[in-house]
């Protein structure tokens, strides 16, 4: 089956879902103009995980880019292939090893867009950060600049806990970040963990979307050739329904991209795919902030009728 380690060039007629390519500006005045609908929170935390090597990092510093029209950086991210005999040790594990908050510039220093990013450590089958670390931080206990112990679970009398978090500590939408070739590549163990974390995000309400990266590179020679090809190729749509299967996010909650990685100016076509992944993410988050305000107004309101 095709789904990320094929290079065979597979084309559909009619591409199966619609991209907007020559709608870009559209997006970013929809960004622009974004605001969270509910009065609870500063802004919309976007929590981020997935294996190492995957993309996270390389994502939260595409959308910067793209918000600040030209190539930036904010975010560390590893390329590790050997060229420096230390950092090669880091291949595929984890690079990011802190809890830490990414804001997105907007326009002048100072003034932010009304979301922010979360990474963390990377999952790995035998290391990398722990489930229950990663629920943590969805419900906000994690502190700022935590360094995540792959043997060493987060507790309550550690320095990086937070003990009564507010909304804005919360996370409102998790986003797995993962390489289009992952079906591949990843072992049980892998898909286990994977599962249990989308069981704790399920259990708190918390939305979950899936981005496919490396599409240019892992997938085949159609989309690498032009990315307006991305929903023509069955290998993407097999990877995705695929992932599907395994993992379970609805196919409407998949998108598959190519960050910022070598380039030096940006791409209308790179910008629109990771656009509308970011449109999706930023409906989803602000759908459950709304959802837990309306929540909260119920309960005050009964209790103020048992009084």
């Amino acid at each position: 089956m095709g789904g990320g380690g094929s290079k065979e060039q597979t084309v559909l007629q009619t591409p199966w879902r619609t991209v907007h390519w020559s709608k870009k500006k559209d997006e970013l005045e929809w960004l622009e103009a974004f605001r969270p609908q509910s009065d609870n929170v500063r802004h919309l935390r976007v929590l981020l995980c997935g294996p190492a090597a995957s993309g996270k990092s390389s994502f939260i510093n595409s959308v910067d880019s793209i918000c600040r029209k030209r190539i930036t950086g904010p975010a560390d991210a590893n390329n590790a292939q050997g060229a420096d005999p230390e950092l090669a040790k880091t291949a595929g594990q984890s690079y990011t090893l802190k809890y830490k908050t990414h804001r997105i510039q907007k326009g002048t220093p100072g003034k932010y867009y009304p979301f922010v990013f979360n990474d963390v450590m990377g999952l790995e089958s035998d290391k990398g950060i722990l489930p229950g670390d990663i629920k943590l931080a969805m419900e906000g206990h994690v502190k700022e600049n935590y360094k995540f112990d792959h043997n060493t679970p987060l507790v309550k009398s550690n320095a990086g806990y937070i003990n009564n978090p507010t909304s804005n500590d919360k996370a409102h939408i998790l986003v797995f970040v993962l390489a289009v070739d992952i079906n591949h590549v990843a072992d049980p163990q892998m898909f286990k963990k994977m599962t249990e974390i989308r069981l704790a995000a399920r259990d708190l309400d918390i939305p979950q979307i899936a981005i496919l990266t490396k599409i240019d590179e892992k997938s085949c020679d159609l989309v690498k050739k032009d990315l307006k090809n991305v929903y023509s190729s069955t290998n993407i749509k097999n990877a995705m329904e695929k992932l599907s299967n395994t993992v379970g996010f609805p196919l409407n909650c998949i998108f598959p991209l190519k960050n910022y990685h070598g380039e030096i100016e940006l791409n209308d076509d790179m910008d629109m795919l990771i656009l509308s992944a970011l449109r999706k993410i930023l409906q989803l988050a602000n759908d459950r902030v709304n959802a837990s305000g309306v929540a909260a107004a119920n309960q005050t309101a009964s209790n103020v009728n048992r009084t």
